[in-house]
């Protein structure tokens, strides 16, 4: 074990997050330093497993390590001179020290008094000192904190005051408990204006924001800082205790179902929470949301809890997990309380354990909606026609409501039964009346969605009519029936609307009924897949028996032709369906035939034009009430301006497409074009809103599913968008998910993708100074692009491999790489791509020999770069080139 090996690790773990890894390559270091023997060096390896600790999610074991460095420093402070450091740490210490309360107040204090003796000995501002007193107030609910507040706020800031945004943070969470919301913002809005670098920022501030926006009347930007703040919280146990402060926030904004998959996503965190507070807050805010679950009418959905000790892994249903959490905040609000001699946290649980939504819905993405809302009063019944009205006649009145049409017409016909209906109680209809009135009543099921009581009328009616002769009626029923039946997904329900549509053309009644029966046929043989059948049963009709179904069996017909590939028949006849509809008085109708039309189009010619774009218009403007036709126009107009480059038209229809189809209950539909709609975000600059919606994706297609080929494929690109995204907001998790994008590549025999994904991953890791991690993606993605095929992807790939090398320390590891980078440049072809990959060799080479004492090798390298970008005109490189030449020319001079 030597020196250099505690260096390297504690170089791996400083380009790591805080969390488990670090910590334990810390830890490894803290023993390998140990076992040399070097107690500067294991002091200074304590010192950073403090921090390790204390963000990493263990602040209890940090007290030992902290106690341990400080105890050192005061016994020879010119050996351990970290006194900043130290310092630093103190405010942590003493903030944990309050989320125990198993830690007697007076240890608190006592370390309190003693960090503001050492702040005093070292001349150092008070102003630390004043917040860490008004945190341990708060805590108990004392007045004084009050008093601390103003002191802290008053004192001078210097290099021992919390960061720009972490001071205002604490100050905003004050003034919101103190109900000063106004005050709260005006500190805030500085700090939201400016670019915050603090590991705890711009979260923390966001975090703390959430109740300043809801009682100041901003609910957007509530939802923007808690969609913001929480994917920052959600990969640190550490922030558990934020993460409740989200959970209260759904609650209070009834997003039961956000709130839930928070409470799942999470749940398993409890059995390792960084400390007792925050196990109970959190304990307590999920409840909260569960509780708002159940009372929704969902106190069947489980919650999935991972196993932990000796706990198996369990499906707990919501109002017994509420119950369980409910019962574990209150008995750890009562030992804080016990230990505290006030009830200040006890209160602060039951208060949330209440909370209400009191702020409405607050919709955390366009395409999010509200509950259903509760059913609206009845409206009154609409004005009746005088004709109706003064009607004493039954058999006319059943005629009026058997009668064919739409718009008034069905208003018309709705009158019509209701007055049947108080006739009937009065006089008493005969059987066939009886009979004529219930096969309406199954129309009106149908029409409601009461299927299984639709088909229980037309059972019946069929029965009444055939004991009364009345075939023709019987057989109509019976097709109804039966095409409700093929509907279901029962084929048998095809032989009735067969026998019912030959019954009809053998058997003429009133006109319309056997192109009725036939338009019946048809549609079964569509449902059933069979257009061939659908077609000939559209030729049997009459053209003269029913003009005002012309829209329809053109368009049923249209269909039919397009599904037997015959496409330019097919387009006629959607075309001949929409300016029928056109010029029909009934304008609803075009909605079908424009949107179909459209369709078949865009299929047609192999991608959408802009005269499709008009039919959809043309079809969503018909249909101005939500329904499962007009949410698929509204995918198919999204999809289409996705297609033409416009993306930022297509977001506003794929938003409302995925809203109406969730809110009708066809999430697998919604799935699908949220893949549309999180590339319309990533389009249009809105990475945060695209890496939400591939979220949502990935969550719903959690894998792939065999029998449907096409969800592997949504899944996947839901992935690179939400890679991209992440990309482009800086996210490390970018680069695990371009890493799982390569593994799959590699599966699917695609080495040149795995290589670019693998080079993607690299990208962002030395964006955030990873650069350790960076060089090892960079050198697999160089492998890759060799094996590929690629010799420029590998040359380039290699040539960054290096520099990130040198960036992270490993000086000859660097100079050796870029030497296979030189190498692998044999394999190019003579031209331009060749001299301007060998260019940015030579002038990465100059720059690692420059920086590892070569500057004569180096100068040869600067030299060569400048000739290979001027002999391609590339002016700026060429004169970068140029200034590193000079700057190694002027340091060979020296």
């Amino acid at each position: 074990m030597t020196i250099e090996d505690v260096y390297a690790l504690m170089a791996r773990a400083q380009e790591l997050p805080y969390g488990e890894a670090r910590t334990v390559l810390t830890e490894d270091a803290l023993r390998r330093a140990e076992a040399a023997g070097d107690e500067v060096l294991a002091f200074r390896v304590r010192v950073r497993l403090t921090d390790a600790y204390q963000f990493g999610g263990e602040p209890a074991k940090a007290f030992a390590t902290f106690g341990r460095t400080l105890a050192e420093h005061d016994r020879d402070p010119g050996r351990f001179d970290e006194p900043l450091v130290l310092l630093w740490q103190m405010k942590a210490v003493v903030s944990s020290l309050t989320k125990f309360p198993e830690i007697p107040l007076d240890r608190t204090r006592a370390v309190l008094d003693d960090m503001e003796r050492r702040y005093r000995a070292g001349g150092h501002s008070l102003q630390a000192v004043y917040r860490r007193r008004h945190i341990v107030a708060r805590h108990l609910g004392d007045p004084s904190a009050d008093e601390w507040f103003a002191k802290w706020r008053a004192a001078q800031r210097d290099q021992l005051s919390d960061c720009e945004g972490c001071d205002p943070t604490g100050m905003v969470a004050h003034l919101a408990d103190a109900g000063r919301y106004e005050e709260a913002a005006e500190i805030a809005a500085p700090v939201l204006a400016s670019e915050l670098s603090c590991k705890e920022q711009p979260q923390g501030i966001q975090t703390a924001m959430l109740p300043v926006y809801l009682r100041t009347g901003r609910p957007e930007a509530a939802a923007d800082a808690h969609r913001r703040a929480y994917r920052a919280h959600r990969r640190q146990v550490a922030d558990l205790g934020d993460i409740a402060d989200h959970l209260e926030f759904c609650a209070l904004t009834g997003n039961d179902a956000r709130g839930l998959e928070i409470v799942q996503r999470h749940l398993g965190w409890l059995d390792r929470a960084p400390h007792a507070h925050a196990e109970m807050m959190f304990a307590a805010a999920a409840a909260a949301v569960l509780g708002r679950v159940a009372a929704s009418g969902r106190d069947g959905v489980t919650v999935r809890r991972p196993a932990s000790g000796g706990r198996p892994a369990a499906d707990v249903p919501v109002a017994e997990l509420r119950a369980e959490l409910e019962a574990r905040a209150t008995d750890l609000a009562a030992r804080f309380d016990a230990r505290n001699g006030t009830p200040h946290q006890g209160g602060k649980v039951r208060a949330l354990l209440a909370a209400e939504p009191v702020f409405g819905f607050v919709p955390l993405a366009a395409h999010h909606r509200g509950p259903s809302p509760a059913p609206a009063p009845a409206a009154p019944p609409e004005e009746v026609p005088d004709d109706i009205a003064s009607s004493d006649d039954l058999d006319a009145l059943l005629d009026i409501a058997e009668a064919r049409g739409s718009g008034a017409d069905k208003r018309r016909r709705a009158a019509a039964l209701r007055r049947f209906d108080v006739l009937a109680g009065e006089t008493g209809p005969t059987p066939l009346q009886r009979a004529r009135r219930l096969d309406g009543r199954g129309v009106e099921r149908a029409v409601a969605g009461d299927l299984a009581g639709a088909a229980e009328c037309w059972e019946e009616t069929a029965r009444l009519f055939g004991d009364l002769g009345a075939e023709g009626r019987r057989q109509r029923a019976l097709g109804r029936l039966g095409a409700l039946r093929v509907d279901q997904g029962d084929e048998s329900g095809l032989d009735q609307v067969v026998a019912a549509a030959d019954h009809a053309v053998a058997h003429p009644g009133a006109p319309g009924d056997a192109t009725a029966a036939l338009v019946r046929l048809a549609i079964a043989y569509l449902q059933l897949e069979r257009p061939a059948d659908a077609h000939a049963a559209l030729d049997r009709i009459v053209p003269d028996d029913a003009p005002d179904d012309a829209v329809e069996v053109w368009f049923l017909r249209g269909q039919a032709l397009l599904l037997t590939d015959r496409m330019d028949e097919g387009i006629a006849a959607l075309r001949r369906s929409a300016d029928l509809a056109r010029a029909s008085q009934r304008p609803e109708e075009i909605a079908a035939p424009a949107f179909q039309l459209a369709r078949a189009l865009s299929r047609h010619q192999g991608r959408p034009d802009e005269a499709t774009i008009a039919l959809l218009d043309e079809a969503i403007g018909a249909m101005p009430e939500p329904s499962p036709m007009r949410a698929e126009a509204l995918s198919e107009r999204g999809a289409s301006l996705v297609a033409l480059d416009r993306p930022a038209d297509a977001v506003p229809d794929l938003v409302e497409a995925v809203a109406e189809w969730t809110a009708a209950g066809l999430h697998e539909y919604a799935v699908r074009v949220r893949v549309d709609l999180a590339g319309g975000y990533l389009s249009t600059g809105r990475p945060l809103e695209a890496a939400e919606v591939a979220e949502e994706v990935l969550q719903a297609l959690a894998e792939d599913d065999p029998a449907d080929p096409s969800a592997g494929h949504a899944r996947r690109r839901a992935r690179l968008i939400l890679a991209h995204a992440q990309k482009e907001m800086g996210e490390e998790d970018g680069a695990g998910t371009f890493a799982a994008l390569a593994e799959d590549a590699v599966k699917d025999g695609e080495p040149g993708a795995a290589a670019h994904f693998l080079e993607e991953a690299a990208e962002i890791l030395t964006n955030l100074d990873k650069d350790a991690m960076a060089a090892e993606r960079f050198g697999e993605a160089a492998d890759g692009y060799a094996g590929a095929g690629d010799p420029q992807g590998a040359v380039r790939a290699r040539r960054r491999s290096a520099m990130c090398l040198l960036w992270s320390g490993e000086p000859e590891q660097a100079v050796a790489t870029m030497e296979a980078a030189r190498a692998a440049l044999e394999a190019l072809p003579d031209g331009p791509p060749r001299t301007w990959e060998t260019a940015l060799v030579s002038y990465d080479q100059a720059r690692i020999l420059a920086q590892t004492g070569r500057p004569a090798d180096a100068e040869a390298h600067a030299s060569a770069a400048v000739d290979g970008f001027r002999s391609l005109d590339e002016t700026g490189p060429a004169d970068q080139a140029a200034a590193l030449l000079a700057d190694i020319r002027s340091a060979l001079q020296e």
